[in-house]
């Protein structure tokens, strides 16, 4: 077929195939572009708007304190082998497959894939409950946050010295622990049970921590209430939809940058900062000999990427038809070069710092934007999803600001677990186990599937060119069919063979119990149902009115399969009555 005659098909199948359900808006097509016509779908306002929006989401909390420990831990400049590897073929591709498709159907993270290949709709499924369950636990940090930066607001740091109710006979200041003299007469088994004034303060006064997941304890009211305020905050940065998104990331993405080039600036002016970084970076090529490094890598490509998330689907979803949103991959690439790291080690730095308390508040200002991009550009994506599922029921009047608000509020419920004397191990588990990187790469897996082998990569790079004018790079389409699947597959298989049960601070031992909830938690984004009748199926068409009747499942659009089911004797498919378990499974559980 001429390249001419297959863009015609891809604007028919844009306009009649892309179809919207009753009451849906179907987005801007080219044509109503071209003719001036108001979009009834709302857009970005600027390409700009979805740039800082996109970055928010890129660079959250996980960049500032979890990829220097990983670096760290894994070989130091060799732990950047492995990342650049998953990074070129994993993260960058996966992040603009799902653009790509958002801005292709205008449609969020479960109805586009309804659009482009029906059978995997259970992708969109198991993306809405990684990142719903992600908001509860991800925006804890930013009540820890706020309540750090509260506890700035004084004439000394709280967690500079031992001399508050909350620290125990064994805290010990830095100036104490430089004093040789005391440290050589002092006897071996004391100095072992010593800690710090920043760890008593994280602990004992931020937590209070109980002895286990078992002892919940107490709700830190405190804390409650910073929770409170955060989600507040949350919500009246998304309630309007991208409209209010897109202004709040001028400051909430810019701001943080300026104050990483300024601590970036002091640290390396500070005394022995040439040998602490070459400590930190000096390759160990050994380390890459161990599959946890790589594990590590690709993980944190998967997390810190925001993507498998639906969130990248929902934000470019709001893009123009015509948009071209590789110019975005390349900008942002730029930017992706234990919890308890961001409250404890930065802390008791900036505590070593001329005028601490300015920096203390600096930094933490810094730690409360950098996770409230990331919060809502989440919970954006969670609310499109949701919403362009039940358009007609969710779109009328003040419905959507009263559903964002009403999710908020679930949210901040479930959350309070998490802020009560044993919330720390809940936070962990929920950390650990639910929104994982094995969670992430089984998605992005299905993902590169649905989009390379069923739907064809070809095709798909035949409605991006219709988008952007031009057919990208080859790279693209081969990560998606081979590279990609191939390092999910590697990760994910590694990762289950390295398991290693949860622990915190490497002492205590989650029970069994808690074990298995956590898996539960892992699964129910792996193996998430969808019970649903006939009525439920838009895509399970009969083909012949008899009493045993034949059924088919359109696998994509472009492509039909027949599959015989048996029926029920009323004449209705008995297999779609049965809970089944979605996509990514290649169950035939359709939405």
């Amino acid at each position: 077929m001429a390249q001419k005659e297959k863009l015609q098909c891809l604007k028919d199948f844009h306009k009649d195939t892309l179809k919207p359900s009753p009451g849906k808006s179907p987005g801007t097509r080219p044509e109503d572009e071209a003719e001036g016509k108001a979009p009834q779908r709302e857009k970005w306002a600027s390409k700009l708007d979805f740039v800082l929006s996109v970055a928010g989401g890129f660079v959250g909390l996980g960049n500032v304190w979890r990829f220097p420990y990983l670096c760290y831990k894994n070989g130091g400049g060799a732990f950047l082998i492995p990342y650049f590897i998953f990074l070129f073929g994993g993260g960058l591709p996966v992040f603009f497959l799902e653009v790509a498709l958002g801005q292709f159907t205008s449609e969020g993270g479960i109805t586009c894939w309804g659009k482009l290949c029906p059978i995997f709709t259970g992708i969109g499924y198991a993306s809405i409950v990684i990142v719903s369950l992600l908001n509860i636990y991800y925006i804890v940090i930013l009540a820890w946050g706020l309540y750090y930066l509260l506890q700035c607001f004084q004439h000394e740091l709280p967690w500079a010295r031992c001399r508050h109710s909350w620290n125990t006979a064994n805290c010990v200041e830095d100036t104490v622990r430089k004093n040789k003299s005391l440290w050589l007469s002092a006897n071996v088994t004391s100095l072992t049970n010593l800690t710090s004034p920043v760890t008593e303060f994280w602990e004992r006064n931020v937590l209070s921590i109980s002895s286990g997941i078992d002892e919940v304890g107490g709700l830190k009211w405190e804390l409650a209430l910073c929770l409170l305020a955060v989600w507040i905050i949350c919500f009246f940065c998304i309630w309007k939809g991208v409209k209010s998104t897109g202004k709040v990331v001028y400051f909430t993405a810019t701001f943080p940058f300026l104050m990483l080039i300024v601590l970036l600036v002091r640290g390396v002016t500070l005394p022995g900062a040439a040998e602490g970084i070459k400590f930190y970076l000096y390759p160990n090529l050994t380390r890459l000999k161990d599959p946890e490094v790589w594990i590590d890598a690709g993980t944190q490509i998967f997390f810190s990427y925001a993507i498998c998330l639906g969130a990248m689907t929902s934000l470019g979803s709001y893009n123009k038809y015509k948009y071209n949103s590789i110019c975005c991959l390349f900008i942002l690439q730029t930017l992706c070069v234990c919890p308890g790291l961001a409250f404890i080690a930065y802390p008791k730095a900036v505590t070593m710092m001329p005028l601490p308390t300015v920096w203390a508040i600096l930094f933490f200002i810094m730690l409360l934007l950098l996770g409230l991009d990331s919060q809502f550009v989440e919970v954006e994506g969670q609310i499109t999803s949701l919403v362009d599922l039940y358009p007609s029921l969710l779109r009328k009047g003040y419905r959507r600001e009263i559903f964002i608000a009403v999710i908020c509020v679930i949210s901040y419920l479930l959350g309070l677990t998490m802020v009560t004397k044993g919330g720390m191990y809940v936070f962990q588990l929920f950390d650990y186990y639910a929104a994982s990187g094995v969670c992430l790469l089984w998605v992005a897996f299905f993902e590169c599937v649905a989009v390379a082998w069923v739907y064809g990569a070809d095709n798909f790079y035949d409605a991006i060119e219709d988008m952007i004018g031009y057919r990208p790079n080859g790279w693209m389409k081969w990560s998606w069919m081979l590279i990609t699947p191939v390092l999910c597959v590697g990760c994910f298989v590694f990762s289950l063979v390295k398991y290693k049960p949860l622990t915190y601070n490497k002492f205590y031992e989650y029970p069994d119990w808690s074990i298995g909830l956590g898996w539960a938690l892992a699964l129910a984004s792996m193996i998430s149902a969808s019970p649903a009748g006939p009525q439920r199926h838009p895509h399970l068409h009969q083909t012949q009115p008899h009493h045993r009747r034949n059924y088919y499942v359109r696998l994509s659009k472009r492509d039909s399969y027949i599959l015989p089911l048996l029926s029920s004797p009323m004449g209705d498919p008995v297999f779609p009555l049965v809970p089944h378990p979605s996509p990514p499974f290649l169950s035939l559980a359709l939405h």
